[in-house]
């Protein structure tokens, strides 16, 4: 067996209701308080409790994708008010730029000097504020990931700021902020989550901690979603937000595969939503990944097990992979055409794609021509 380590935020806490803590344990890290928030009614719940508790909160609504422009402003404020907490409530792009801002308020240089890809790449040198991350969508997992993702639109890509340290001081995940979401919502960031444990399952840095997750979450995570594409379940919303957790927790210690490693590119590209953009890749992806482990003579009991898991949950064993791809055409998510995508895009998109850190957690290293074949299968 080989050897693995185990990254994670410093305490999470799960369950309904455990949101009503979160202002004493926010308090407990300091009293100028960076609150990144969506419209939700509990961040406004959250924000009053604080300043009964006596903290200053400076509110920024996150709307949208994180981009760098409005990142560099979050940390100047930051900067400016001596903020020495940084607290996100809202989805998946609340808490990356919340984590980027505790990163980067402290720091010694501009944002660039620390971006991948299209910046310097350097360390931080100095280690982040403390970081407290509730989410409102079950997708992303980014309450347990060490990454944050920002849009740099100049260069057309979504690129990481990376650091252990960046890891939240406490991640409070409370199902119960997810009741309600939009469907499409739930259905972008319910795919997100899915594929976040399909794919650290499938990924050569694959352990047995996270093999465990994976096991647990993949068909609970594909019943939670397909039920609640039928109509509200608060049960539904509870296994999802558990799927997402431990499709974060699984993809900080495996890393992902080629259905992220395309998301990052289209997403810079096209500024789709994240979630949209896995949940129309992963058929084609899963597809090549299992020809391509079978013409190298490799193992293919995974792949036949998560096949196994999609067709039990969708109801179709004779092609589990084709009521995937029609089960999420049917609730409503969009081709890769209407997200922006188009054939003479393709090889520069699947160029661009191959380079990226999430391709090396693939099964099997794939081709410029097997990626631009998963692109038009999944336009």
């Amino acid at each position: 067996m080989s050897g693995f380590e185990i990254l994670t935020a410093g305490r999470v806490v799960f369950g309904r209701g455990r949101a009503a803590d979160a202002a004493n344990a926010i308090r407990t890290h300091g009293t100028r308080v960076l609150l990144l928030r969506s419209s939700h009614a509990a961040a406004d719940r959250l924000a009053a409790d604080l300043r009964a508790q006596g903290c200053a909160v400076e509110e920024i609504r996150q709307k949208g994708e994180p981009l760098l422009d409005d990142l560099e402003a979050i940390v100047a404020r930051g900067r400016e008010m001596r903020i020495d907490v940084v607290a996100a409530l809202g989805g998946g792009s609340a808490i990356d730029m919340a984590k980027a801002a505790a990163a980067l308020i402290p720091a010694l240089g501009p944002a660039m000097r620390y971006l991948e890809v299209v910046g310097e790449g350097r360390p931080l040198e100095v280690a982040p504020l403390p970081f407290v991350a509730l989410p409102t969508t079950a997708g992303t997992g980014a309450e347990v990931t060490k990454n944050a993702v920002i849009g740099v639109p100049e260069h057309g890509r979504k690129v990481s700021l990376r650091d252990a340290r960046m890891l939240a001081d406490l991640a409070i995940i409370d199902p119960a902020l997810t009741d309600g979401a939009p469907r499409d919502v739930t259905l972008a960031s319910g795919l997100d989550a899915v594929t976040q444990v399909i794919e650290p399952y499938l990924s050569c840095r694959a352990t047995p901690f996270t093999d465990a997750l994976c096991r647990d979450a993949i068909p609970r995570g594909l019943r939670a979603l397909a039920r609640l594409m039928q109509g509200e379940d608060a049960a539904a919303r509870d296994d999802l937000a558990l799927t997402s957790l431990f499709g974060g927790l699984a993809l900080a210690n495996a890393g992902l595969g080629a259905v992220h490693g395309f998301a990052g590119v289209l997403g810079g590209r096209t500024g789709a939503a994240h979630g949209a953009l896995c949940g129309r890749l992963l058929p084609g992806v899963l597809r090549a990944n299992a020809r391509a482990v079978a013409e190298e003579g490799g193992d293919l009991s995974r792949h036949d097990e998560v096949a196994g898991w999609i067709g039990a949950a969708l109801g179709d064993d004779a092609d589990p992979i084709g009521v995937l791809e029609r089960s999420i055409t049917a609730w409503g998510l969009p081709s890769l055409a209407t997200m922006g995508v188009g054939e003479a895009d393709i090889p520069n998109l699947a160029r661009e794609s191959q380079a990226t850190s999430s391709m090396r957690g693939n099964p099997v290293a794939l081709s410029q021509p097997q990626l631009e074949a998963i692109l038009r299968d999944s336009l």
